[in-house]
């Protein structure tokens, strides 16, 4: 059922069909948005309507709760929405614009946060231009792929990244230059301040084609070990060692042989534990990759949290260390 109005909001649409979980139950408003104004224009509504209001009716603002919470969503990947949905407003971005400026040295693009990641790979590896072909096949947009700085094959899309153009607290636009947003492994300021990604200039190098197919048959190869069971990607950081003496490698000795670049897969970890094709419900540890909890068939969220509970539980145990998760939740 539509909302009347400039904006198509509606109501209890189901959100497992938007992430790559194929997981979640339903968002109480729900609205696609394909310009910075009707962005802007989504969020008003959404502060400006009671948290408990139901459809119908002057929406008033309610200032103890600050209106009705909203969520940004992407392209549904990294995604595990609760089995009770979202008692709020999910914002779908649509806006998915690519611009492409070069000169045979180096390839300039500017892509809406709504421009799936693997668009942008697809054109400038056509066009012999480097930076992320590390990443073809990730799913996902481009502004969620900075919010948690995409990576693999020790790359992520940081260095290409030159500025980000964000809406602040205030609905003000921003330009934030590529030291200003906080990159890390996984991370970027934008998972913790909340500023909404509008858009990004990314810089690509020229580079021999030769050179660019390697990375990308490295891509498809990791690709080709996929699951094929809907997932939500990697379900934990790899483990980052925090220096030669890392209490990790000093009580695990044999776990040095399994450093790579500095972090260690928590696949590995999690195999160890003899966690592999544990199945709770419709959710596996895959037994191909135990960092991967995949949706077998029919399962719920609960399903997915006891079994990242008992990676976490049974890591820490046996281990000592703590896991993080790559997996963001809504609704819980």
């Amino acid at each position: 059922m539509a909302i009347s109005g400039k904006l198509n909001i509606q109501e209890n649409v189901i959100l497992a069909n938007y992430t790559t979980f194929r997981i979640g139950g339903p968002a109480k408003y729900f609205v696609e948005v394909n310009s910075v104004q009707e962005i802007k224009d989504a969020i008003l509504w959404a502060r400006r309507r009671s948290p408990g209001a139901s459809y119908g009716g002057q929406a008033k603002q309610n200032p103890s709760a600050g209106g009705l919470r909203y969520f940004i969503l992407g392209g549904g990947s990294n995604l595990l929405v609760s089995d009770e949905g979202f008692k709020g407003l999910v914002i779908k971005m649509q806006n998915a614009n690519i611009k492409m400026q070069s000169d045979n040295v180096k390839c300039k693009i500017t892509a809406e946060a709504g421009a799936p990641f693997v668009k942008i790979i697809l054109e400038t590896t056509k066009a012999g231009y480097s930076g992320a072909e590390w990443g073809f096949g990730i799913p996902g947009t481009i502004g969620g792929a900075i919010c948690g700085n995409a990576h693999r094959l020790g790359q992520s899309i940081a260095p290409i990244v030159e500025s980000v153009e964000i809406l602040d607290s205030s609905l003000e636009n921003k330009i934030l230059q590529n030291n200003e947003c906080g990159f890390d492994y996984g991370k970027s300021r934008f998972k913790k301040t909340g500023e909404i990604i509008l858009s990004a200039n990314l810089i690509f190098k020229k580079q021999e084609q030769k050179i660019i197919d390697e990375v990308l048959e490295q891509a498809k190869a990791v690709i080709r070990r996929h699951p094929p069971f809907p997932s939500a990607g990697c379900a934990f950081k790899n483990y980052e060692l925090k220096d030669k003496e890392d209490a990790l490698l000093k009580n695990h000795p044999e776990l040095k042989s399994r450093v790579r670049k500095g972090k260690i897969g928590v696949g590995f970890l999690i195999d160890q534990c003899g966690l592999k094709g544990k199945q709770i419900g419709g959710a596996k540890i895959w037994e191909g990759h135990a960092n991967y909890i995949v949706n077998v068939g029919g399962a719920k969220a609960s399903d997915i949290i006891e079994l990242i509970n008992l990676c976490k539980k049974s890591v820490k145990e046996k281990f000592g260390i703590k896991l993080e998760e790559e997996i963001r939740y809504l609704g819980f």
